[in-house]
């Protein structure tokens, strides 16, 4: 038996963050990131819509990039001290992520964030409050899907949280938000979600529900991500649909390896955070030759290359033209080819090669590894990260 699941309700369009004020409560906490949503007049929407809902609101603001474990915990205290019946998050991924793992501590005070790391493992929720989460980039998805990214900046992880509780009750999809986006962060957050959309197709969890999800989103983000890049507004719309898309299809199909590298690569070096969309636009090629040496996988690759109508008369001919369309994009998108040219070359090589045999074993431990179509242990990891940084063939 397989399970499908998505929010209650999706409102989607321009001018769907008024449906705010249909929700019924008494209080709404609402987390917010950094202060775009402030800057832009969003947050005020969102603020005035709850109001008029008959809330009391309540804000959690500066939820930074990456979400922290202390965060999660200080907002999930503040939580507890409010008491709201409804929490609302607006931004990107990160405040979002962030609100999923606060709603878990505030109805469950005494979880250890231990506990909530092994997938699938949660406490049953809403026993205080629903969630509603509105996305103003289009790329995570978390708006739809049973994930949390938090990172423990002590022990140098990402943490991909799963379980289908932290699912929100309702996702507001307006593409009025996404507008705002800079044009690298369109970039990474389009790539990001090509990469789910991707794994979510050759997941060994894929089925008949996930799949036409899955090929729709590529198709929209193969014709739209560049106009969106170069400021096509309505290019940008489709976008913002193509990525809730690619979140329906891999919170239920799950994902693969891009994303266990991406987790464990993007905060393990002294020089910097390698960004969760450019590093699995990065890996995406290297993956995608090194799955493709199981048949079933290849099969499906070569699906979507079909889709997409791309040229090649052999399962493995398309495998190569799926991947050169993946590199062109990553091209037009001026995302570098590896690791070593990531940033001018922030992450040290000998730090990178020091690590690599722990990362290595930490992304083979990840939890999106257990459905990729084809199985890795450290030793094959650590080649293909080894071929991620300095840009070499997968021949393995």
């Amino acid at each position: 038996m397989a399970r499908f699941t998505l929010p209650r309700d999706l409102y989607h369009g321009k001018g769907a963050l008024e449906a705010l004020k249909t929700l019924k409560g008494k209080k709404a906490f609402v987390v917010v990131g950094g202060g775009s949503m402030k800057r832009f007049g969003f947050l005020d929407k969102v603020v005035s819509y709850l109001q008029e809902a008959g809330m009391e609101v309540k804000l959690f603001e500066g939820v930074e990039p990456d979400p922290s474990v202390d965060t999660v915990m200080k907002g999930a205290a503040a939580m507890t001290e409010f008491g709201p019946d409804w929490i609302v998050s607006i931004g990107g991924g990160s405040p979002i992520d962030a609100a999923k793992a606060m709603w878990t501590f505030y109805e469950y005070p005494d979880v250890t964030f231990e506990d909530l790391c092994i997938p699938f493992n949660f406490p049953t929720l809403r026993t205080k409050a629903k969630f509603c989460a509105i996305p103003s980039t289009s790329g995570t998805a978390t708006e739809v899907t049973a994930f949390s990214v938090i990172t423990d900046y002590k022990k140098g992880i990402k943490y991909p949280l799963a379980d289908f509780n932290i699912t929100p009750d309702v996702a507001i999809v307006d593409p009025e938000l996404a507008e705002t986006m800079p044009k690298k962060l369109t970039a990474h957050t389009g790539m990001d979600a090509m990469t789910h959309a991707i794994e979510a197709y050759v997941s060994t969890l894929h089925c008949e529900y996930t799949d036409p999800l899955a090929l729709h989103a590529i198709e929209l983000i193969s014709e739209y991500l560049i106009p969106s890049y170069n400021g096509d507004m309505n290019a940008r719309a489709k976008m913002h649909d193509a990525q809730c898309l690619a979140g329906m299809a891999f919170s239920n199909a799950l994902l693969g390896i891009v994303h266990s590298m991406a987790h464990k690569t993007g905060a393990a070096y002294s020089g910097g955070h390698i960004v969760h969309g450019c590093a699995n636009a990065m890996y995406l090629p290297k993956v995608i030759r090194f799955n493709a040496v199981e048949p079933e996988a290849q099969k499906r690759y070569a699906n979507i290359a079909r889709f997409l109508h791309l040229e090649g008369s052999t399962d493995a001919e398309l495998v190569d033209a799926l991947i050169a369309h993946i590199q062109n994009m990553n091209k037009q998108l001026d995302i570098p080819t590896c690791i070593k040219d990531y940033e001018g070359g922030i992450i040290d090589e000998k730090e990178f090669m020091e690590k690599l045999p722990t990362v290595a074993e930490l992304a083979v431990g990840d939890a999106c590894t257990g459905s990729n179509p084809r199985s890795i242990n450290p030793e094959q990891m650590a080649k293909l990260l080894k071929c991620c940084y300095y840009d070499e063939e997968v021949d393995f």
